[in-house]
């Protein structure tokens, strides 16, 4: 009976429409975005969480939609004269909700991975976990939508439940979080702010802590409950019980998550930063996570190789991408990381396009690969001034070509090509011997002696 009865709510409630709005909004939120996913697995987990800023006010809002059905229809009274408990009657409504808006969900990162799966080279086990989390969040506020439109059957209800819902996903996020005005200090998030299923700014190295995917789940399989007693509920009293499970849930996870918010819960993920490497002339590598685009890389790198073996003394004579997490990730961004070898030239991660493949149009590939000769992994400080300045004449040294940047003021390109054309008319062997002086002192870091490069700069 039960069966028959949950068929007949997937089939003519408002459950199966509030599936397609998460659908029609959801699908087109993932499409127009899979540079940001394509070709890596893990990233693709957190979009979908990060697309809950958007699904879950919908789900609310779809809930109390549902939750103001019987009213609307001025069956209550009816309903309540049956033998039949009102806990049973909900329940099966509140199960059609969560089977659809499950459903739609998963449709969604289906729909998505379609866009990982030709480029994938890694598919991390913490991928399913941290996605997965989406599920009770939307089943929770499925349910917690249909209790706020069950006690308020309003026709405003739904829009009001859904702004309510947008602002605790979307702003208070932002306004608990303190202002970065020092890169090097931060003020980590509060715990409880992991409360929040949305995830925002994972570097492609890192993964979710376990812990955290649990505790998260525990929060919300428990406000979930809530939601169902407060829409089983047959008297107001029983709102303090009702709200038990949210409580206890927040009060065992908030003191065992971490702080910083997302970058607290990251981690480094150690396979996905594993080297992948094409031998077959000067080794290139890449990441594990990345290895899609290596053949795209291994072109540019190895040209960038000859024409530094072709004039810079004592030359790099491999190309390795960079398995540094992004500045913006880190929860401690003072710590220093290890230095590379004068043998090698690290290169940052070129852009990804819409089909997870290395974007090199605007030609920034090479002149960046080029510049790497004269950095190293130190740690992090603004590269500003004539030091940035050196690092381009220094490229364009190797290209032997004046330095053309995109989009400098006429000003600053006059002052490069001359600092380019006055290291050029220098002898050939006081070329060398400035250029082999700011690679030595780039890779100890010593940003001051890059300036070496420059004629203005005479060490």
């Amino acid at each position: 009976m039960t069966g028959r009865i949950l068929r007949i709510e997937l089939r003519r409630s408002a459950a199966l429409g509030v599936a397609l709005l998460l659908l029609v909004t959801g699908v087109p939120l993932l499409l127009t975005s899979t540079q940001f996913f394509a070709g890596r697995w893990m990233q693709l987990a957190v979009i979908a969480r990060s697309i809950l800023v958007v699904l879950l006010p919908l789900a609310l809002a779809g809930g109390a939609w549902l939750g103001r059905r019987d009213a609307r229809h001025r069956v209550g009274e009816l309903f309540t004269s049956t033998a039949r408990p009102r806990w049973h009657r909900t329940t099966v409504t509140a199960s059609a909700l969560a089977i659809t808006v499950v459903v739609a969900y998963t449709v969604v990162c289906l729909v998505a991975a379609g866009w990982v799966v030709p480029t994938a080279g890694y598919f991390p086990g913490a991928t399913i976990v941290v996605a997965a989390v989406g599920v009770p969040a939307l089943i929770a506020a499925g349910w917690l939508g249909m209790a706020a439109g069950r006690a308020v059957p309003r026709v405003i209800t739904a829009p009001v439940v859904a702004v309510a819902g947008f602002a605790v996903l979307g702003l208070v996020p932002e306004f608990v979080r303190q202002p970065e005005l020092d890169a090097a200090v931060i003020r980590p998030e509060p715990s409880a702010l992991l409360l929040v299923p949305v995830i925002n700014e994972l570097d492609d190295f890192q993964t979710i802590l376990p812990r955290v995917s649990a505790l998260q789940t525990l929060w919300l399989v428990a406000l979930a409950v809530t939601g169902l007693l407060l829409l089983g509920m047959a008297r107001r009293r029983a709102v303090a019980l009702a709200v038990l499970p949210a409580v206890l849930g927040a009060a065992v996870a908030v003191p065992l998550l971490p702080v910083g918010g997302t970058r607290g819960a990251a981690v480094v993920d150690p396979v996905a930063i594993e080297l992948v490497c094409d031998n077959a002339g000067p080794q290139v590598c890449v990441t594990r996570v990345h290895a899609e685009l290596l053949p795209d890389v291994v072109g540019p790198a190895r040209q960038a190789l000859a024409m530094m073996a072709a004039k810079l003394p004592n030359a790099p004579v491999r190309a390795v991408q960079t398995q540094q997490v992004t500045f913006w990730a880190r929860l401690d961004r003072s710590t220093a990381p290890a230095r590379h070898s004068a043998d090698t030239v690290v290169f940052d991660t070129p852009s990804i396009d819409r089909l997870g493949r290395a974007d090199l149009s605007g030609d920034y590939f090479l002149p960046s690969l080029l510049e790497a000769a004269w950095q190293q992994e130190c740690a992090d400080r603004p590269v500003l001034g004539d030091e940035y300045r050196a690092r381009i004449v220094a490229a364009a040294w190797l290209t032997g070509r004046p330095p053309a940047p995109p989009g400098w003021d006429p000003a600053e390109m006059e002052l490069l090509v001359g600092a380019y054309q006055a290291l050029v008319s220098l002898p050939e062997a006081e070329q060398r011997r400035r250029m082999a002086a700011a690679r030595e002192a780039a890779l100890d870091c010593q940003g001051d002696g890059l300036t070496a490069v420059l004629p203005q700069a005479q060490p």
